[in-house]
């Protein structure tokens, strides 16, 4: 039942009114839902409207953590298994006392027991949300506070294989099994791109990419080494008795109605093998072309170009620029019932409707070339190959384009220009690259800036002078804060350089100019570098010149 104080004290504060709460009770009887829940439900009142009010009759202070910051040793005061089961968040200490958050600050047998553990002279509850106290046990706990638990029941005797057990009976020991699972399930949850099982002399280091950007996530025991090592392999379909040479498998898990796909290498290092897991989520909804960071001239300039008939269009940049996700992107924006796509990858990251997707096995013969050359019999309209690595692959796509056929491929260069040298350099004529090559796209990636502690702040004289920048020029980061783990940035998008070819380009293409000239002369005819691109976005309060100069250093 709810209590009428409760109810009074929302009244008196004017949070609300009567003929509010009179609907709320019309609400509740129709429902059967109780009355403070039929405010909220109605959007007359908000969880946190509910706590400070519960915080002032229960005269506990209210706490807001929502961009609050926990140090990590106060983090550990507390074992995840105790904050869960009382919703409790360890917040700070002074001296002997320590101050916790709680959803229920008057509940004594939680107080006591987190004194016991916390081994703390004296408790101060304070009121925060469910919601909130949830929040931030997953941020500081992440999945991994029951990891503790479990390497204490994963003690190097349990382990030992010298004492009977083989690799394969210990990679099915269950806490192996549900270790491994944690940290997968974390990556997940954590947007990471890939899995870092590092061994070092005393311990073995666990980090994720996330946004680029490699994170230490957890250290664990030495012994644990050959049991981590041993379940992935098995996981992964490869041979965990071979440990001297490098290995490549594939897992395949469903995981929250998501389908994840995991590329698996191991490559043996001098104190043991160093396994990576680079994650596909083959869930994730392919972005449109207004999502990944066009501004509004190159996006209408490059959805118009990608619905050419035939030609080749070229996407560039170093691995892990994002070059794939905006072939899909361009792939799915012109996919429709009327035309026949067919793609050949390596490897085949998400499965698109409609299009027919191969991917490479060299093994059984497959490569770029000969998967190419085969498609072209499937009477495709439109073919994406996933990168042009040779003179063969090269040939063929031209001839393709050449023929009819809208060709989508990938190189790696540092800026847009450097891709028709790069295909003059592989043997192809030059008349053949200036009449089948339509456009070419050069790529980075760079961190979006955390909206939710986003602050101005003004660059150092240096950068200002080193990019001829005015003093006036607003310049944005992100302070860090719990939403976005302290970093100050949250998720990724790209910075382009649309380099369309007019028959100034061929011309020049033809006369075997440099990238360089080729570059001035799309310059004069419009085109946006790479570094332009991104301080655009620096202004817009989007990412941050350092992020911008990182990418951009080379191009």
């Amino acid at each position: 039942m709810v209590k009428e104080s409760r109810i009074d004290l929302l009244i008196k504060k004017g949070i609300v009114t009567p003929e509010q709460l009179n609907k709320a009770k019309g609400e509740a009887e129709k429902t059967g839902i109780p009355v403070e829940r039929a405010l909220e439900k109605l959007g007359f009142i908000s969880e946190v409207d509910i706590a400070q009010v519960l915080a002032d009759s229960m005269g506990v202070p209210f706490m807001d953590l929502t961009d609050y910051l926990i140090d990590a040793e106060v983090v550990k005061l507390i074992p995840e298994v105790v904050a869960r089961k009382y919703k409790a968040m360890p917040l700070f200490k002074v001296g002997d006392s320590l101050t916790v958050a709680m959803e229920n600050p008057q509940d004594i047998e939680a107080i006591d027991e987190i004194r016991a553990k916390s081994k703390m002279d004296s408790i101060e509850p304070v009121l925060s949300t469910e919601d909130m106290i949830q929040k931030a046990i997953d941020q500081y706990y992440g999945a991994f506070g029951d990891t503790d638990e479990l390497i204490k029941g994963l003690t190097k005797d349990k382990l030992e294989v010298k004492r009977g057990k083989g690799l394969a009976e210990v990679a099915e020991e269950a806490p192996v099994i549900k270790l491994v699972n944690m940290f997968i399930m974390q990556a997940v949850k954590d947007r990471a791109s890939d899995i870092h099982v590092e061994p070092e002399e005393d311990k073995v280091r666990i980090r994720y990419r996330i946004d680029g950007i490699l994170h230490e996530i957890k250290d664990l025991p030495k012994h644990l080494q050959s049991a981590l090592a041993s379940r992935i392999k098995v996981m992964a379909q490869m041979d965990i008795a071979e440990t001297r040479n490098p290995q490549d498998g594939r897992i395949q898990l469903k995981m929250e109605n998501k389908n994840i796909d995991m590329r698996v290498s191991s490559f043996p290092t001098v104190h043991g093998e160093n396994i990576v897991l680079r994650i596909l989520d083959k869930s994730s909804v392919i972005l449109g072309l207004a999502e990944l960071g066009f501004l509004e001239k190159e996006l209408k300039d490059f959805d118009k170009v990608i619905r050419h008939p035939h030609g080749i269009i070229l996407v560039t940049g170093p691995t892990g620029s994002g070059k794939t996700t905006t072939l899909y992107a361009a792939l799915s924006t012109i996919n429709t019932m009327e035309k026949n796509i067919i793609t050949i990858e390596d490897p085949v990251e998400y499965e698109i409707s409609l299009i027919r997707q191969t991917q490479v096995n060299p093994k059984a013969g497959l490569t770029f070339a000969s998967g190419l050359r085969s498609i072209l019999r499937q009477d495709p309209d439109i073919v994406m190959v996933g990168e042009i690595r040779d003179r063969e692959t090269a040939d063929i796509a031209i001839r393709a384009s050449l023929t009819g056929h809208l060709v989508f491929s990938t190189l790696h260069t540092n800026d847009a220009s450097s891709a028709l040298t790069r295909l003059l350099d592989m043997g192809v004529e030059p008349f053949l690259v200036s009449s089948s090559v339509i456009a070419i796209l050069a790529q980075r990636l760079v961190r979006v800036i955390c909206q939710k502690c986003k602050e101005k702040y003004s660059p150092s004289q240096e950068i200002i002078k080193s990019l001829n920048l005015t003093k006036k020029t607003e310049s944005y980061r992100g302070k860090g804060c719990m939403k976005c783990k302290e970093t100050g940035f949250a998720g990724r998008i790209g910075i382009f350089e649309l380099l369309l070819i007019n028959d100034k380009i061929k011309d020049m293409i033809t006369a075997k100019k440099s990238a360089n000239e080729i570059k001035k002369a799309a310059i004069d005819s419009g085109m946006r570098v790479l570094l332009d691109d991104g301080l655009e976005k620096v202004q817009k309060g989007i990412t941050t010149i350092e992020e911008v100069l990182k990418v951009t250093e080379e191009a």
